[in-house]
């Protein structure tokens, strides 16, 4: 899915011109900045209460999340429409799309992202990979369409991110993986406690998703949306890392959950420092080949007239920096499941301060894409920092075993994976010998 989200990008920079790219790029930032009210509700929440539980408790946790959907999509959508009442002749364009679409983005997805809930905590994966393909292939499609009759406009290409998002959430109606039948199974207690967990996520993923959105919102004020679209190509490659840490993030908070509700600390800290280290040792062999490759690897994805732009040095900066994301998404994570996420709340506002700091003193003072690049690595020492502190006050264990665990298990797999390769290649020829001799049919 992270690369059918690449070819996504490539065919927008292509479809659209760098400006156009630029206001996109904000507008999507800026409904996903609003959107995180919904989804730091309940996405962590809704996990941790709902994975590992027998099934009345289940029940009842399910079907207080859907009035909690409810509730948080409808709250959007009403704010939307005063919006919309007193702001809808505003001559900026980012806003006038913003005011004319969010409701419509918001319902469109809600029953997808319920059922996206719903499939992680069951760990039902492949229904995860169906659902993001039915909605990303159909976008493409709609997208390459729209370029083919020359109609991709802003407009014409939000329209066709709604009408996507809307089919996959008809889809995973019909298809019964929303489990929306569980409604009736709602209480009160279950409700209140997905929201006072979930005031803590929420608040920390509003915080967290502030730091991309201070970086775009720094970058279109002052810069212009032409430098917008440049960083952005830059940052977007970052999801050859994203891709993992997505797929282990989306299994490790069940399984590290279901450790923790089961009393099995040692299980759930190893696999917290399993995920970590393994994951680290991955990205620093991604980041190296993504250096030296950094400039085919731009005009794959955004076309060559950006090779000779700031996005190659962009994403080697971001490249870099992105080696301590393994530990600042599965600290954060853990923190979730031990019940302190007054903790990440409280961390994410110091990276907040320290990510507003940067980003002004690099738009004001140096006026450059590079300095806002450079600041990013300032907010992730302190979350990696604070995280483990907290973590190790609750189970002790040294920073720096993370990354032996994490060798020893990658050369184990590594060791496994190429056994696993001489044992079928030795069996592949005994299987031909045999066919070659007097036993033909072995």
């Amino acid at each position: 899915m992270g690369v059918v989200g690449m070819l996504t990008v490539a065919i927008l920079y292509r479809a659209l011109s760098i400006k156009e790219v630029g206001i996109y790029v904000f507008l999507m930032a800026v409904v996903g900045f609003v959107d995180t009210f919904k989804g730091g509700f309940l996405t962590n929440s809704f996990l941790k209460f709902y994975v590992g539980t027998e099934e009345k408790r289940a029940r009842e946790v399910l079907g207080s999340a859907w009035i909690l959907g409810f509730v948080t999509t409808g709250f959007l959508v009403f704010l939307n429409l005063i919006g919309l009442f007193f702001y809808s002749k505003n001559e900026n364009e980012v806003l006038r799309l913003f005011l004319k679409y969010f409701g419509l983005i918001s319902l469109s997805t809600l029953p997808f992202f319920m059922a996206n809930l719903v499939v992680q905590g069951e760990k039902r994966f492949d229904r995860l990979l169906y659902m993001r393909l039915i909605n990303q292939v159909l976008f493409i499609t709609i997208v390459v369409v729209l370029i083919f009759l020359h109609k991709g406009s802003l407009d014409s290409i939000i329209i066709a991110y709604i009408f996507s998002n809307a089919v996959a959430s008809l889809a995973t109606l019909l298809f019964g993986w929303t489990k929306f039948k569980a409604i009736k199974y709602y209480t009160r207690k279950s409700f209140l406690e997905l929201f006072h967990f979930g005031k803590y996520s929420m608040a920390t993923s509003l915080s967290s998703n502030l730091f991309s959105f201070t970086d775009v919102f720094f970058i279109n004020l002052f810069l212009a949306p032409a430098a917008l679209a440049v960083y952005n190509l830059g940052y977007k490659l970052i999801q050859v890392i994203e891709i993992p840490l997505l797929s282990f993030a989306a299994s490790g908070l069940p399984i590290m959950s279901a450790h923790y509700n089961n009393n099995q600390n040692d299980q759930m800290v190893y696999t917290m420092k399993k995920i970590i280290g393994m994951l680290t040792m991955a990205v620093i062999v991604i980041a190296i080949f993504s250096i030296i490759f950094a400039e085919p690897l731009i005009a794959i994805v955004g076309g060559n007239k950006y090779i000779h732009s700031e996005a190659p040095n962009l994403f080697r900066i971001f490249i870099i920096i992105a080696i301590l994301y393994p530990a600042d998404r599965f600290f954060s994570i853990t923190l979730d499941v031990i019940h302190k996420p007054q903790v990440n709340f409280y961390k994410i506002l110091v990276m907040l301060l320290l990510n507003l700091a940067a980003d002004y003193i690099g738009v004001i003072i140096f006026k450059s894409t590079y300095a806002i690049a450079v600041a990013n690595i300032f907010p992730v020492l302190a979350a990696v920092i604070i995280s483990y502190i907290s973590i190790n006050k609750y189970y002790k264990f040294s920073f720096w075993d993370i990354y032996k665990v994490g060798y020893r298990e990658s050369i184990l797999l590594i060791k496994k994976t190429l056994s696993n390769l001489k044992f079928s290649k030795n069996g592949k020829k005994k299987i031909m010998g045999q066919r070659h001799g007097t036993n033909r049919y072995p």
